[in-house]
């Protein structure tokens, strides 16, 4: 497989929470040409990019051990998502004198260095960071990306995201994700008796908290496409209920009193609806909640199990499991009700379905000889692939450029504890996410704006 990646001769802005891009950083050339470079597999011998990434400079040296720790933190991004290397500074031969110096690109491809990143810290008059960094083809002898941010000093590590989502989307082609996310189960005590509460991460394990008021036996997050906000399951009135909590206030509330059990909730693309799961009278099918005004309508009418569904990026389609063919299978039916076409075709039994935000691929948990797998297909059950393989890995979720899956594997015995993971959707970089405790159900939020 080979992947072209274009670099584009126009920079491209990058927009955040509490960031402001301030100016386009001028081009190294007068006329910026567009030329390929490319990551390649072959022969199942993958090649990541080498990148050379300078020492960022401080206008103050009181910014020094700032700037050192933006660029680990942009290093270490590049480095798990797989698909760069970096060349180590041992190995460079000159770096430029100053950030505005035009590179000598000869040095550095005496080194192999494919790209390079400069940049520098400065701190302006009302105490704001501003961040300058460039990139640079150092085959093609252009600057391909320049930005200013300004950001708060306690911004620095969303700052050194969006640098790295920069050069990532602009070497691969592809849509960013480092700025953003990871809402998760944290588990502490012995395996058959865990306390759980959610918690919320940078989708590089940094900046961990605990969300109030979740705790106890807590289920299944899911956050939001549009807002501060996630659905999560909560058995503290003795039976599993949908609630929905206010990351900014902390305020939560329970979404309906119903009789029964609901669950596996997840949002709308516009975050306006709800979907989830309500069994009654022995039944267990979907409903569709307007969050406005709580208006509940049921989609599915069927004497199986419909739950876990999963929007299109579109809004248009859910994906579901169900057991109505006599075993648990994926179906594809209208978000606002209808026929439910069966997708899933091959041995064993298919749950947790999630749809990539890119709308072409479903991930998915399936059972297979006594054991549990991640696993994508196309979205008519064409091209099935398994991605891992344990004593138990289940719930997907997709980085919000769709690349990558994170999801939690458990071991066994008394002694097992789940862990999260994260995967390429090429079944390459399988990586263990670091969490102080135990932790399951991962949800991936959107970038951060």
């Amino acid at each position: 497989m080979m992947l072209n990646k274009n670099f584009a001769a126009a920079p491209r802005l990058l927009g955040g929470i509490a960031l402001l891009v301030v100016a386009l950083l001028g081009a190294g050339r007068a006329e910026a040409q567009e030329t390929p470079l490319e990551i390649t597999v072959a022969g199942g011998q993958f090649e990541p990019l080498p990148v050379a990434i300078t020492p960022f400079e401080a206008g103050d040296p009181a910014l020094a051990a700032i700037a050192e720790d933006m660029v680990g933190v942009i290093e270490a991004d590049l480095l798990r998502s797989g698909l760069f290397r970096l060349i180590p500074r041992a190995a460079f031969i000159a770096r430029p004198n100053d950030f505005d110096t035009v590179p000598v690109y000869a040095d550095w491809r005496a080194i192999n260095a494919d790209a390079l990143l400069t940049g520098r810290i400065d701190q302006t008059g009302d105490g704001r960071l501003l961040v300058q960094f460039r990139v640079f083809d150092t085959d093609a002898e252009e600057q391909i990306e320049g930005l200013q941010l300004l950001s708060d000093p306690a911004d620095w590590r969303r700052v050194a995201h969006k640098v790295a989502d920069g050069i990532y989307a602009k070497m691969t082609g592809e849509g960013p994700y480092f700025d953003s996310r990871i809402v998760f189960i944290d588990e502490t005590g012995p395996k058959g008796d865990r306390h759980k509460r959610l918690a919320i991460m940078d989708q590089d394990g940094a900046n961990l908290r605990y969300l109030p008021g979740a705790e106890g036996l807590v289920l299944t997050p899911r956050f939001s496409p549009r807002d501060q906000s996630v659905l999560y399951i909560s058995y503290a009135t003795g039976e599993p209920q949908v609630y929905l909590l206010n990351l900014d206030t902390g305020q939560r509330e329970q979404l309906g009193a119903f009789p029964g059990m609901t669950f596996a909730p997840r949002f709308s693309p516009n975050g306006r609806q709800v979907v989830l799961s309500l069994s009654q009278d022995g039944n267990t099918d979907l409903y569709m909640m307007r969050l406005a005004d709580r208006q509940l309508r049921r989609l599915t009418s069927n004497p199986a199990i419909d739950t876990s569904a999963s929007f299109s990026p579109d809004g248009s389609q859910l994906v579901f499991e169900s057991d109505r063919g006599g075993s648990q299978q994926l179906y594809i039916m209208p978000a606002g009700g209808g026929p439910a076409q069966r997708i899933s075709f091959g041995q064993g039994h298919y749950g947790t379905p999630v749809w990539s935000p890119r709308g072409d691929t479903i991930a998915f948990t399936k059972i297979l000889g006594g054991r549990f797998h991640i696993g994508v297909m196309r979205t008519d059950g064409a091209d099935e692939r398994l991605l891992s393989s344990s004593f138990l890995d289940e719930g997907p979720t997709f980085s919000p450029n769709g690349r990558v899956i994170a999801f939690f594997r458990e071991s066994p015995g008394q002694t097992g504890r789940a862990q999260l993971m994260s995967i390429d959707i090429t079944g390459r970089n399988l990586r263990l996410v670091e969490t102080p405790n135990a932790a399951s159900d991962p949800a991936w939020s959107p970038l951060r704006r």
